[in-house]
């Protein structure tokens, strides 16, 4: 049996390397594009950056290591240019010229290209981008050879700010730009807000909620123009604003697409008889959401070659590629960022029903030294408790926690299921209560009516309708709080209740203090008093992310209510 599969990396090269340890008679061929067939992309920033030093170490595999360990026939610089699939055969451009190739068995790993967005100047010689490894040391010498002393990236992705630390690392002045309202679109507002100070202390500047509309090339730099007028001179211009499925070559090949992406079942099969596709081209199924789209991410490109592979060589015994989760993490400065599951945004374009879970518990026990907030927030079902999603920001400790969430939305488990999570705990590394665990307890009360939220993006109208209590200490209320808030320290709560019901005159109560936990005690005194009552999920440290620049506006100074 021929198999020849279309592209390396992380899909394609996974799939041909379990395809030769399960068979060691079929002839298997890779044709690869571009010069390497093997590499680490997602290093390619620290490259950049410097932290990683040597190229050649981004080069997890050769055309000649494969070849004496996999007995793999590897040929880079080989470019499918169409695919007849009643013949089953290829047309290649090779060094050689052109070259036609058929297949028993084929697998498309094309990968994604950079979106070039259609503005004046996108070509110019300034502008790169970082998808490959002639990416990252065309853009590296470009920052040793000098003189470049101003950045703009385009994009505040994953990638875009992977540069833009790198880059502000070298000692340029880096300014990046993105559309959407803040950074790293697919994180909520909240948890976005703290990266988005990581990024001020670096000396990173951000334009947000605006595009750029033209580049205009000069003779010693470029001007990147933005919508609002605003011009940023720079020596330099990093494209990363995305990916789209580099899919162009199947016109005509009958593989059906969707939105350019191609459509697989379970099994990574295609339209097509004995043609299957996997990674960053293919249209993956959202565990949580069901929604339909590309996941251009290293881990399910790896996990669907290999099961590609045992589709092909063991058929009808393959276990289906799992639907991924979209799980991802970032390191921005001193902070790191991530995800899983389903967002707010991607919940509400799904029709599913949640409840949003706010906690800053220090990432390990607050008596050792160096503990730390870190900023977690939850998704979770209000009709069977399961957890939806999850993200965190903060300096250390974030991994492990979306990690065993991770685990626990594949593994159906609900919010209650994570109280009896036995995790690792000693001083340096955690608490007795884990972070995940409080998130548990948090959500199970929620569930179970115990405790009631409010949010912080109702606070217009809380401030409207409602007696606002803060049960903070005076010295965090001279910080600022609420219009009109009624401030009551939680330990005289229960003695001056009488106060709270004459402010409130038959209004509803919502309580805050810092972080939740302490107006979720007074919610419990304050419900079995007759009120009605709800706690601000994440306190005033979830209110300020929320609001953000606006915080200043709205929260003032307030002189405790007298005794």
């Amino acid at each position: 049996m021929r198999i020849v599969v279309v592209g390396g990396v992380a899909g394609g090269m996974s799939c041909a390397a379990r395809a030769r340890r399960l068979d060691e008679s079929a002839e298997i061929i890779v044709l690869e594009r571009g010069r390497h067939v093997s590499f680490a992309n997602c290093g390619l920033p620290y490259y950049v950056g410097g932290e990683i030093t040597d190229s050649a170490s981004l080069l997890v595999q050769t055309p000649q290591s494969l070849r004496a360990a996999l007995n793999l026939d590897v040929r880079t610089n080989h470019e499918v240019v169409a695919i007849d699939t009643a013949r089953r055969t290829l047309s290649v451009h090779t060094p050689d010229g052109p070259a036609e190739l058929g297949y028993d068995a084929l697998v498309l790993s094309p990968g994604a290209t950079p979106v070039r967005p259609p503005i004046a100047g996108i070509d110019s010689a300034r502008v790169h981008t970082v998808r490959s490894v002639e990416d990252a040391l065309a853009l590296r010498e470009r920052v040793l050879a000098g003189p470049a002393d101003r950045a703009v990236v385009l994009g505040a992705g994953f990638i875009g700010l992977e540069v833009a630390e790198a880059l502000a690392g070298q000692g340029l002045g880096v300014t990046v730009v993105e559309l959407a309202e803040h950074v790293l679109p697919p994180l909520e507002r909240e948890i976005a807000f703290h990266v988005t100070g990581e990024l001020h202390r670096l000396g990173i500047a951000l334009h947000t909620g605006v595009a750029a509309t033209a580049i205009e090339p000069g003779e010693r730099n470029d001007v990147v123009r933005l919508a609002d007028g605003t011009a940023l001179p720079a020596e330099l211009v990093v494209l990363s604003v995305g990916v789209r499925p580099d899919t162009d070559f199947l016109t005509g090949s009958g593989i059906v697409l969707e939105r350019g992406a191609i459509v697989v079942d379970e099994h990574g099969r295609t339209s097509e008889p004995s043609v299957w596709a996997v990674g960053d081209a293919v249209t993956s199924v959202h565990a949580v959401t069901q929604a339909r789209r590309p996941v251009a991410l290293a881990g399910p490109a790896n996990r669907a070659g290999r099961l590609v592979a045992d589709d092909i060589v063991r058929p009808g015994s393959a276990r289906p590629i799992t639907q991924p989760l979209g799980t991802a993490i970032v390191r921005v400065g001193e902070v790191t960022a991530a995800m899983t599951g389903g967002n707010r945004a991607e919940l509400d374009r799904s029709g599913l029903p949640y409840t949003t879970l706010h906690l800053h518990p220090n990432q390990h026990a607050g008596y050792f030294p160096g503990a730390r907030q870190l900023h977690l927030v939850l998704q979770v079902s209000p009709t069977d408790g399961r957890v939806l999603g999850a993200q965190a920001v903060g300096p250390d400790g974030i991994d492990k926690r979306i990690d065993v969430l991770a685990t626990a939305i594949r593994a159906g488990l609900t919010v209650g299921d994570l109280i009896d999570l036995d995790l690792c705990y000693a001083p340096p590394y955690g608490q007795a209560k884990d972070a995940v665990n409080l998130a548990g307890m948090v959500g199970s009360n929620v569930l179970d009516g115990t405790l009631r939220l409010w949010y912080a993006e109702q606070v217009r109208e809380v401030v409207d309708t409602a007696l606002v209590l803060d049960v903070r200490t005076p010295a965090e209320i001279a910080s600022g709080t609420l219009p009109g808030a009624l401030t009551i320290p939680h330990t005289e709560l229960r003695g001056r209740i009488s106060e709270v019901r004459d402010a409130a005159a038959g209004r509803p109560v919502r309580v805050l203090c810092a972080s939740g936990v302490r107006s979720a005690i007074a919610h419990r005194v304050l419900v079995q008093s007759g009120f009605d009552s709800a706690s601000l999920s994440g306190g005033m440290l979830t209110l300020r992310a929320w609001l953000g620049a606006e915080a200043e506006q709205l929260l003032a100074p307030a002189v405790p209510a007298a005794v």
